[in-house]
């Protein structure tokens, strides 16, 4: 019986990326994982203490190096960019940071890989759509946090407010992972009945859940103001996804998937509940909204085609697409 390691490259060592290499140590996922870098120093650094921590975790080979280490990794995870600020929103950073994803998306297809990219940067959605065009690469293999985090964000908010477990709260937040989010009430459900039933049982009203909705969609402001950062969440949903991936699960997932048809949408990744495992995305789940989340996802996805149409065409980015299509 043969047995082939599993390979972890990240790319991008700051806040998120340091804490979602941490998280990996800590669950025991992957072989090998291999930290890439814009200052080397920095993560040589992370990877001399992460060693250590390997000790009483699992055997692992925790390395630093360069893009040549992504020719036969399973999977890359892309934290690398700029990080938003105190009063900047997640569509700011769109110009500066779809060069840098041009970049490294390049780096990482000319060392020969052929896995799965797993995008963390900001804007989520349209640095995954960027990857995806630049690389070429199968809409399956290419995916990103999405609103896994949002999520699990509103599932703690609802778990509170109806005093359960968050892990017997099932809600989604879809669409964009940003200012136009919205949560799917009208799917969600705590112990199998429907939430919005339990809701009204226990007077509960509409209002109060669209409260909670709207503090779910700038919680990470909210921890920006407060630290200058947010990392543990997203870093943990990270792992979650590698995990599903690594392990073949099969695991259904709020991620940043590519749509093209489901909600009415065409030709964009945006936050969706769909199966994960070894192959990338292996199906979206076209979650059935009622009319409030349809106007709502028809809006996410408006802001997210005019940000992804103005970023690419700011950037060069189209042209430079249509170039690496030519050549190919």
């Amino acid at each position: 019986m043969s047995y082939r390691q599993q390979k972890v490259v990240l790319i991008g060592d700051g806040a998120v990326g340091s804490a979602y290499a941490f998280a990996m140590v800590q669950q025991g996922l992957a072989e090998e994982f291999a930290i890439i870098n814009h200052t080397k120093s920095k993560g040589e650094g992370d990877t001399l203490d992460l060693e250590d921590a390997t000790v009483f975790t699992s055997p692992k080979k925790v390395e630093s190096a360069d893009y040549s280490i992504c020719r036969d990794a399973d999977l890359v995870v892309i934290c690398a960019g700029a990080a938003q600020k105190p009063g900047e929103t997640r569509l700011q950073l769109i110009n500066k940071n779809l060069k840098i994803m041009a970049d490294v998306t390049q780096n990482v297809v000319k060392s020969g890989f052929n896995g799965i990219f797993l995008v963390a940067a900001n804007p989520v959605d349209i640095l995954t759509y960027a990857v995806q065009k630049i690389s070429g690469f199968p809409t399956s293999r290419v995916i990103s946090s999405g609103t896994l985090l949002d999520t699990a964000r509103l599932r703690v908010a609802l778990a509170k407010e109806f005093n359960v477990s968050p892990a017997d709260v099932s809600a989604n937040v879809l669409g964009e992972h940003g200012d136009s989010e919205f949560a799917a009430y009208s799917s969600a459900s705590i112990g199998g009945k429907n939430l919005l039933k339990i809701a009204e049982e226990q007077n509960i009203s509409i209002e109060r859940l669209l409260e909670i909705e709207n503090e779910t969609r700038h919680k990470a402001y909210e921890i920006i103001n407060r630290k200058g950062a947010t990392y543990y969440g997203v870093a943990t949903a990270l792992m979650r996804i590698t995990k599903a991936i690594l392990r073949n699960e099969n695991a259904v997932l709020p991620v940043g998937a590519y749509v093209n048809g489901e909600y009415g949408v065409h030709d964009l990744y945006l936050g969706t509940p769909a199966v994960i495992n070894a192959h990338g995305v292996e199906q979206v789940i076209d979650v059935q909204l009622n009319e409030r989340e349809q106007k709502a996802m028809a809006h996410s996805a408006a802001v997210l085609r005019e940000a992804v149409d103005r970023g690419m065409n700011e950037t060069g980015l189209n042209k430079e697409i249509v170039s690496l299509v030519a050549d190919a």
